[in-house]
């Protein structure tokens, strides 16, 4: 019986959330306010698999020192922003080769019309970039991640939400073929997603240029922030909070009653955006102080993390190898044992 099945059978609700995170750079807010605090939250709503998604950053990222090291980094800075490796699966992406044979098994079922309509590939086109196969494959990959783990719930931001809807797609496809193989998914937005801004006042993203990391050094994140990008109103003049980058920025590191009283002071005018600077220093240095302190407990631990990281793919891949089991036996990969042939 498939396994979910079971489990509703006995009137048991499981919830198996997985996530995965490029290491294509250092962490920074977008990355922690936009993903990773919920994955740390949802790590007890049930079992929890996180992976750093090496495969996929291969598509950008082509210094395989500079990838061994920002894998190793990703997962010191998980660890220390507060992922449990005792609640929480946490591997390396490429650790579990079953997700790739899973993926060949998808792309037999995978129309290429579909992946020509995925927003990365056609983001790519638009701007006259070349695209390779990686790219335009990479939402098969990504629906191979989800299901080789048997995945009910996957937090997403609202840009990624098409991918949860290819992988449903692909495996709705999968089962209508040869019976039901795969759980189908289901997203679970992450709130505040798409309003972390950077210090342009766009989306803050690796792409623009525009992050404040989660680990940069005091002096390095004092001229980053800074440099914010500020408008020309008069030190004088009511601001709505809400409207200001500055603001939102200072909102997601800042207490409930800082926050509250920063609110108002921008609604009564007469300051500067120095001020408002400063207080952002003070309040994600208090934030993540925690992190900071724990990061460096970890460093200091030779061998803990690759420890994690082993202990990690053992058990990713004894799920992985129980699904693409089932999927080949389902598809006819499995050998049938006859007289006089070995199997």
């Amino acid at each position: 019986m498939h396994p979910e099945k079971s489990a509703k059978k006995q009137g048991v609700e499981t919830a198996r959330v997985l996530s995965g995170i490029q290491p294509t750079g250092r962490f920074h807010w977008g990355n922690y306010f936009g993903a990773i605090r919920q994955c740390i939250d949802l790590q007890t709503a049930g079992e929890a698999f996180y992976f750093i998604a090496d495969l996929h950053a291969l598509t950008t990222l082509h210094e395989p020192a500079r990838l061994r090291s920002l894998v190793h980094d990703a997962a010191v800075d998980l660890v220390a922003l507060g992922l449990d490796p005792e609640r929480a699966t946490l591997f390396v992406q490429s650790d579990v080769p079953e997700v790739t044979e899973l993926a060949w098994l998808l792309m037999t079922v995978t129309p290429m019309g579909l992946l020509e309509r995925c927003h990365a590939y056609k983001d790519k086109k638009v701007k006259g970039l070349t695209a390779d196969a990686g790219l335009f494959t990479y939402p098969v990959l990504m629906s191979a991640d989800i299901l080789a783990y048997d995945a009910t719930v996957v937090p997403v931001g609202e840009d990624q939400v098409q991918h949860i809807e290819v992988c449903r797609d692909l495996a709705g496809a999968f089962n209508h073929l040869y019976g039901p193989v795969f759980t189908l998914p289901k997203p679970r937005l992450v709130e505040g997603s798409a309003r972390v801004p950077g210090t342009d006042g766009q989306k803050m993203s690796k792409s623009y240029n525009n992050t404040l990391d989660i680990f940069a050094d005091p002096a390095t994140q004092k001229k980053k922030i800074g440099r914010i990008t500020t408008d020309s109103r008069p030190v004088e003049e009511p601001k709505n909070p809400e409207e200001d980058h500055l603001y939102q920025l200072y909102s997601l590191v800042a207490t409930p009653a800082d926050r509250q009283a920063m609110a108002d002071l921008y609604r009564r005018g007469g300051f500067g955006y120095g001020e408002v600077k400063k207080a952002i220093l003070e309040a994600a240095t208090n934030f993540f102080a925690a992190a900071h302190s724990r990061r460096g407990e970890i460093e200091g631990d030779a061998g803990r993390i690759e420890g994690i990281l082993a202990a990690g793919a053992l058990r990713a891949r004894a799920k992985a190898q129980e699904v693409l089991a089932r999927a080949k036996l389902a598809c006819g990969l499995t050998r049938v044992k006859m007289p006089g042939r070995p199997v």
